[in-house]
């Protein structure tokens, strides 16, 4: 099974409303006064992240990408649980962990440790908390919205072969910063919205299904690290940057480019005025 089809299985198996029918970034679940906001993710060794990567940066990495989706949520890191991998370096790993849930002020509430053959895996539980209800979705989008994005895409693309060179783009693959304080702006005011990081189109795309809605994006509007490979930085992935839909008259209070319109149609999103042909890559599927 590809992986498409195996998120649709378990869509059959996922009936709570906290699952939100794996549709977005997170599970929310309402506990009383408060409302939480839970996510997983896993990076694999030569897949996620380089088979030779230095495992501060993993660990980085790591946290900082369950973080973009609480961010997607406007929702504030309460705590993470990480799975370690037990190799090489550990004491690596456990240094770029502390520098990593310092800088971000989330805490360490616990985890699991394995040693096994093979490529090494990482998971992070990240549990935040919601400071805006409802939470935002990608189920809300409507026609007349406005699309935005934030950042400039394409930048991790460029520092996968920018080893350690400490600029703007090795530090978007090493290291990328979750969007916090954006999402939590963005909360009261967007009708649709998640992190990029399969690929802007791709990322879209599932938006726009969720939402039932056609997006139209300018591939001209779009802010990209290299303009003479546009395409391949909407395509790429890895951004953890926010897409967002809002009205067409509300004014947004971070900065971000307009890319798009919410339109009605067949479900799905569109570039300069065409449909993606039937077999076209938007993004990064397993």
């Amino acid at each position: 099974m590809n992986e498409s089809d195996f998120v649709a299985a378990l869509q059959a198996l996922a009936k709570d409303p906290a699952a939100r029918g794996l549709e977005d970034d997170a599970a929310v679940l309402a506990l009383g006064h408060d409302t939480l906001v839970i996510t997983h993710d896993t990076l694999v060794q030569g897949v996620h992240v380089r088979e030779d990567e230095d495992p501060a940066d993993i660990a980085w990495k790591l946290i900082a990408v369950n973080l973009s989706d609480l961010a997607a949520k406007g929702a504030a890191p309460v705590g993470v649980l990480v799975s370690h991998m037990l190799g090489e370096a550990d004491d690596r790993f456990l240094g770029g962990l502390r520098t990593v849930i310092e800088a971000f002020g989330v805490p360490l509430l616990g985890g699991d440790t394995v040693r096994a053959e093979g490529r090494r895996v990482w998971g992070c539980t990240a549990i935040g908390r919601a400071t805006h209800t409802p939470v935002p979705d990608r189920r809300g989008a409507r026609a007349g919205d406005a699309i935005y994005v934030t950042g400039t895409l394409g930048r991790a693309m460029l520092g996968l072969h920018d080893r350690g060179s400490g600029n703007a783009d090795d530090l978007a693959y090493r290291r990328p910063r979750p969007l916090l304080a954006e999402g939590r702006a963005l909360a009261p005011l967007v009708t649709a919205m998640m992190d990029v990081s399969d690929g802007l189109l791709l990322d879209a795309s599932r938006m726009a299904k969720a939402s039932s809605t056609r997006f139209e994006i300018d591939s001209a509007r779009v802010p990209v690290a290299d303009r003479g490979r546009a395409d391949e930085c909407m395509r790429w992935g890895d951004d953890y940057q926010l897409l967002f839909t809002v009205p067409g008259e509300v004014k947004i209070p971070i900065e971000a480019a307009r890319i798009g319109t919410v339109c009605e149609g067949p479900a799905g999103v569109w570039l300069d005025g065409r449909p993606p042909a039937e077999d076209e890559v938007l993004g990064y599927r397993h």
